[in-house]
């Protein structure tokens, strides 16, 4: 942890890239440029997404890869880096399909995903939306989208088929020092769980205590059940000793300063229970999150990738900006306690 800050701090690579490809030595380089700046300015860790593979490839090889691109990056002086990771499961990689043999490619793509959270970051957390697949709207066998109730009735026996394939993957993880945190995302980009009630909810139901969840500032204020329940449910999840991610990150999911994010709630209700790091979470516009996200605002250019842009906001500037601003808050958050 930096001498300046009571808290880690970490941040997102979505700023660069979804993909670190790591068999790809000469990209590593550029990704070991951006860890070795935003070190500099005083992050202490770094969130990288784990990009999903052809099914054909074999998950061994994946972690092996991970394992060559932790060495190249302990080699340029980043053994001290910290890592999180981000997952995601996919409409072939489903833990809550009701078929076994596809829970069973489930459940060995995330323990594959558990293999590399471990390998680059050790004691570490494994993010993101890797309960029900990201993006995979259900439909009727006429075709037709399934919302509302008929969405929330569907996802019943969904959750229930995934329950003892995720108390298996919690095993596994615990077993390796890796803590789940499910990620709710909202609604427009994904199905349930888009509230972290209901993520909540689905972890009670299970045997095993080491899932837990991801509270993510851009989600609570896009799609949550406003400021009563947001504290319930921080007050749950802390209860249980369940509250293992904070992401900060603005509504657009642009630059964290001067952004709308509700400073006042969220750290007068999470900084007393947290004490895992916060993560600074900007989405750039760049593939493939410039058409996915339907981004209309310019890219911030990536130093080393991209073009100068004479008076455009660089990454590295907006990294900067948001570390001095989540500073600016938690120290003004402390302050207040005392």
């Amino acid at each position: 942890m930096n001498a300046t800050s009571e808290r880690d701090v970490f941040f997102s690579f979505f700023m660069f890239t979804a993909d670190l490809r790591p068999h790809d030595s000469g990209y590593a380089q550029t990704l070991i440029k951006h860890l070795k700046a935003l070190t500099d300015m005083g992050y202490d860790g770094f969130d990288v997404h784990i990009a999903s593979q052809p099914t054909t490839v074999d998950h061994k090889l994946e972690v092996d890869s991970y394992i060559g691109l932790k060495k190249a990056f302990d080699q340029a002086g980043l053994r001290e880096a910290k890592f999180t990771t981000n997952v995601g499961t996919t409409r072939t990689f489903d833990l809550t399909s009701p078929y076994e043999e596809q829970r069973r490619q489930a459940l060995s793509y995330l323990k594959s995903r558990v293999d590399i959270t471990r390998v680059l970051g050790g004691d570490s957390i494994m993010s993101g939306p890797f309960l029900y697949p990201y993006g995979v709207f259900p439909v009727t066998d006429a075709n037709e989208p399934i919302w509302s109730d008929a969405l929330q009735d569907w996802m019943k026996s969904r959750y229930h088929a995934a329950r003892s394939v995720f108390e298996d993957l919690s095993e596994y993880a615990a077993a390796r020092e890796v803590k789940l945190a499910i990620e709710p995302v909202k609604s427009w980009e994904t199905p349930p769980p888009n509230m972290v009630s209901e993520a909540l909810d689905f972890l009670e139901s299970l045997e095993h205590t080491q899932g837990g969840v991801t509270i993510d500032t851009a989600q609570v204020v896009m799609e949550s059940q406003g400021p009563s329940i947001f504290k319930k449910n921080v007050a749950r999840a802390a209860q249980q000793n369940r509250l293992h991610y904070v992401h900060i990150s603005a509504p657009d999911r642009g630059a964290v300063k001067d952004s709308w994010i509700p400073w006042d709630i969220v750290l007068n209700e999470i900084e007393p229970v947290y004490d895992g790091p916060y993560l600074i979470e900007v989405f750039n516009a760049i593939p493939p999150f410039d058409s996915s996200m339907r981004m209309a605002r310019r890219r911030f250019w990536r130093p080393g990738e991209d073009d100068p842009v004479p008076g455009g906001d660089s990454a590295y500037d907006v990294a900067r900006a948001a570390l001095e601003e989540l500073r600016s808050h938690t120290t003004s958050s402390r302050k207040g306690s005392e």
